[in-house]
């Protein structure tokens, strides 16, 4: 910050709206104090737009990627994982979809590239399939759900969690269908995780006439990156179960 030039300083007194100084410019020019003003200015700013957007974003608590067991999955592409953690979705607007079984890693891996994505400078909103749709069809009118619809079209990008964990009606396949449509029109990327094989999306969506054009536009141009494994929590539960036991044991001992 010492080696700004005036015109530099000037430029960012501007950009973060310190009319009062710039105003002042002539007499303040000079002050040792002002830089290191700045400094601080930018750092609490950087620091409340990070907090704001962290809050915004729903990412709510998770595992870091460093405890993702790389080697408990029959099938990953760690490649196409690690990709995705170079963020140039956000650039080109492609989606990506992880398709795996419960219990697998898939909402781990969401929530990292979310929370990442969010310290990068942008902004995201995380939610699961089932609270976004019952937000979206519990709005009574159309201005009301025009409004909503932007909560998940305006972010730079919106990750949905456990699409295929239930059922929906039409209605909901619908407003699934407008989410993805608007983003895909603003080319803007959603990452999005299920459970079920997009040939079964017919049984989520059960009756809903938009399933195939919806598949068509999520998946165009997007990383599809299937994970098959055994319920890694399955895993946990066990590998607990055998702790606790060996530990009763000991103690009868």
């Amino acid at each position: 910050m010492t080696d700004l030039t005036p015109t530099e300083t000037k430029d960012r007194l501007k950009s973060l709206g310190l009319f009062g100084l710039l105003a002042c410019w002539e007499q303040l020019a000079d002050k040792p104090w002002l830089r290191e003003v700045l400094a601080i200015e930018e750092r609490e700013r950087h620091k409340r737009s990070l907090e704001r957007r962290l809050k915004n974003s729903r990412v709510a608590a998770f595992k870091p990627m460093a405890d993702f067991d790389w080697s408990w999955p029959k099938k990953i592409d760690r490649e196409a994982v690690d990709d995705l953690f170079g963020f140039g979705f956000l650039t080109t607007g492609h989606n990506a979809v992880l398709v795996g079984p419960n219990g697998v890693g898939k909402t781990m891996i969401l929530k990292n590239l979310a929370h990442q994505a969010v310290v990068r400078g942008h902004t995201v909103r995380f939610s699961t399939a089932s609270d976004m749709l019952s937000d979206l069809a519990a709005q009574e009118s159309s201005a009301a759900l025009a409004r909503r619809l932007r909560r998940y079209t305006i972010p730079a990008l919106l990750c949905i969690d456990e699409v295929g964990y239930l059922s929906y009606d039409s209605r909901y396949a619908d407003l699934l269908f407008e989410v993805v449509t608007r983003r895909y029109d603003a080319q803007k990327p959603l990452l999005l995780s299920t459970n079920k094989a997009f040939a079964d999306w017919g049984q989520v969506f059960p009756h809903a006439a938009c399933v195939v054009t919806l598949v068509d536009r999520l998946v165009h141009r997007a990383e599809v990156i299937e994970i098959e494994a055994e319920s890694y929590r399955l895993k946990e539960a066990k590998e607990l179960s055998a702790t606790r036991t060996k530990q009763r044991r000991s103690k009868k001992h």
